[in-house]
């Protein structure tokens, strides 16, 4: 079958989506048909996104009315109560409309708005049986705990959050226009310090946004920035979608990072998750209006038994002006420069990526089939068209990445050849591979063209975001990957005053190597979770129950690098160089690569990209004189980074100074070849300096 030109360009691409060119069509043609529906209803996207402006509490600061509109279509009456009427559910009565919302006007009272900022209000609405519940406002901007020192079982308060004029942030910068590659810093504000405790948006705007900045990072992920009452589901387990986390600060603090982080050169993206929500009623969106099937599926298809949560209806018209203004109000109001969305598998397939169907093999079948849930797929394209339509309007590029394990293919192509439209996917596979390798398999019996073939095994044209590890490997229950190598003795032997033994000689060797090569090779961008670039010694644990309550493991240890003493800071300082090598080069932007070498006996890969030569001896024990690597361009090379260099902890056995002249002939299937010497663990990277 032919395709249709909605689709057309998606099956140039990619000839072996022919057969399914009817479900790309089907896709597309559904996504177009909500664009047409929003265009006739409310005049496009944009104003269907902009209802976080009119759905909610909203106060006019000239006329000091308060205005509340909420959805709620089982209810049969409504009323906003707070501190501020007494709680009594007579006085500020809601009119309902023929669509389900409910609306109040609140004129002032004495002159001023009626309602105190940061005081506390809900919804008391009445179910068809008669009876009342109370509310948090779905689309409330402020939740916060009743007591800040317990971390479990809380019901969270709605605030309403009107400061004055004047303790407002006025933003000071302008978005960052980035040209080069993402290179991501995935970060958690509650866990950036090292003490035991929940940290706070100013800290780490102050304490870590010039570290991200050190290091060479120009994008930062961050997470859990969405109010979630059980500070241990990591954020994943939304209540209040338009609130910021009170745990790290207000609103305001949260815009003063994100600007500060512009002010750096800095672009930050926003880890959002509308794959599931908390299953919680008192305090989330749950039988919201006593119904099952509001914002979520009804029955067994709106929970996710694996994860306790509740499955959104992505076929609503008020489902998808909920989401879609949720993105909006991120870029508009805190001024994201994008989404990562979390647990797009779980939202592509009615199985979730879980069970016997939860396993890909790579077959095509497995992306087109009715296990596919085509609604969701369908507001993915929605979504990443509003974010197009932002950036157009902005005239910036904001990024949007998705989470995806099952590898679906147009996942990362445009919509308007058929694609689904984000700009890069996370490559999932390459820290299951670095993780497999270090727990099954001896250092003299690594594959290296497994290796290679894993790290590039990529859809054409379909961006991916590389990274040896992130925060999933750093949970209690699995393990980093410095402490995977050097768990035995990361508690006594980094110190430099103790002794460099085979155990931490390897660990630090391998840490270093892992993260180059994954760079080089591994994508079109690069990802690393806080504190994994330095070893961080201990694993990732939220205070819960089950550990007694306890913040020690829910910290990072930027002290450790700090600390002259401690070898952690020569991992950090190469993590560093990587990042400026490819600032300065823009390797990771670039599709021009080629691997010229996979020596299975000699454990060497050696690879091109953008100019630079990438050669790494993995072999545990032997290194290498007068090694021939071949390279297309002649010319004069030197060492531009180099990890067995002395300052980052390595036994400096070959000079930077040294240059290395091609020698006009053929080599593994390049023009020219240079001779080098070669050490075991290393990893050197060469750039042409002259002819």
């Amino acid at each position: 079958m032919s395709g249709s030109p909605l689709v057309q360009g998606a099956l140039d691409i990619d000839p072996y989506l022919t057969p399914y060119a009817a479900d790309l069509l089907s896709r597309t043609t559904k996504a177009n048909a909500w664009l047409e529906t929003f265009t006739s209803t409310e005049g496009g996207i944009l104003n269907v996104a902009n209802s976080y402006t009119t759905y909610g509490l909203h106060a006019d600061d000239a006329t000091k009315t308060i205005s509340y509109k909420e959805w709620a279509p089982n209810a049969t009456a409504a009323a906003l109560v707070g501190d501020f009427n007494d709680w009594d559910g007579t006085r500020h009565l809601m009119q309902k409309d023929a669509y389900g919302c409910f609306n109040v006007r609140i004129a002032p009272v004495a002159g001023d708005f009626a309602i105190a900022h940061d005081s506390r209000v809900k919804v008391r609405l009445t179910l068809p049986d008669g009876s009342t519940v109370d509310r948090l406002p779905a689309w409330i901007s402020r939740a916060t705990q009743p007591d800040a020192t317990r971390t479990t079982d809380l019901v969270y308060e709605a605030r309403f959050w009107n400061p004055e004029p004047a303790a407002r942030y006025t933003f000071r910068h302008e978005r960052p226009h980035i040209a080069s590659a993402p290179k991501i810093y995935e970060a958690h504000v509650g866990i950036s310090s090292p003490d035991p405790k929940v940290a706070l948006y100013d800290e780490f705007t102050d304490n870590i946004l010039p570290l991200i900045h050190k290091l060479g990072y120009n994008t930062i992920q961050l997470m859990a920035v969405m109010e979630h009452a059980y500070y241990a589901s990591f954020g994943y387990q939304v209540t209040n979608f338009f609130a910021v986390s009170s745990r790290y600060g207000t609103p305001e603090q949260l815009k003063r990072l994100v600007d500060t982080a512009h002010g750096l050169g800095i672009r930050v993206l926003l880890d959002v998750v509308h794959s599931h929500a908390s299953k919680n009623v008192a305090d989330g969106l749950n039988r919201f209006d006593g119904s099952d099937h509001q914002y979520f599926h009804d029955g067994a298809k709106g929970d996710h038994p694996l994860w306790d949560s509740k499955i959104f209806n992505y076929g609503s018209y008020e489902v998808l002006r909920f989401l879609l203004s949720n993105l909006r109000y991120y870029i508009d109001e805190f001024r994201f420069d994008g989404f990562r969305f979390d647990g797009v598998t779980l939202m592509l397939y009615h199985h979730h990526g879980a069970g016997e169907k939860g396993g890909f093999s790579g077959g095509y079948h497995e992306y087109f089939n009715p296990d596919v849930d085509e609604d969701a797929v369908v507001y993915l394209m929605l979504a990443n068209q509003l974010v197009r339509e932002l950036g157009a309007r902005d005239d910036s590029q904001y990024l949007t990445i998705a989470e995806d394990v099952s590898g679906m293919p147009t996942l990362c192509l445009a919509r308007n050849i058929g694609g689904v439209g984000f700009d890069f996917r996370l490559a999932m596979a390459l820290p299951d591979m670095w993780i497999k390798l270090l727990k099954t398999t001896q250092d003299q019996d690594w594959d290296m063209g497994a290796i290679v073939h894993t790290l590039t095994n990529r859809r054409w044209r379909e961006p991916v975001i590389a990274y040896a590890e992130l925060h999933d490997q750093a949970l209690v229950g699995d393990k980093t990957l410095a402490f995977w190598l050097m768990d035995a003795q990361m508690y006594t032997h980094m110190s430099v005053l103790s002794e460099l033994t085979p155990v931490v000689d390897r660990g630090m060797a391998l840490h270093k190597m892992i993260r180059g090569i994954t760079h080089g090779l591994g994508g079109e961008g690069y990802l690393n979770f806080e504190g994994n670039e330095f070893g961080h010694p201990e694993w990732l644990d939220f205070p819960r129950v089950g550990n007694g309550d306890s913040y020690h493991y829910a910290r990072r240890q930027f002290n450790l690098v700090r600390d002259d003493l401690l070898r952690y800071k020569f991992l950090w300082r190469f993590d560093a160089a990587l990042q400026h090598l490819d600032t300065k080069y823009d390797y990771l932007g670039s599709d021009s690569t080629y691997v010229s070498l996979k020596n299975e006996n000699d454990k060497v890969i050696a690879f091109e990209r953008n100019g630079l030569l990438f050669v790494l001896n993995f072999h545990p024990t032997e290194s290498f004189v007068d090694y021939r690597i071949g390279v297309n361009v002649p010319g004069v090379y030197q060492v531009v980074l180099n990890s067995d260099a002395e300052e980052f902890g390595g036994h400096a056995r070959v000079s930077a100074e040294t240059e290395y002249f091609t020698t006009d002939m053929e080599w593994n299937g390049r023009a020219n070849f240079v001779q080098i010497y070669l050490p075991s663990r290393v990893m050197l990277v060469f750039s042409k300096v002259r002819d």
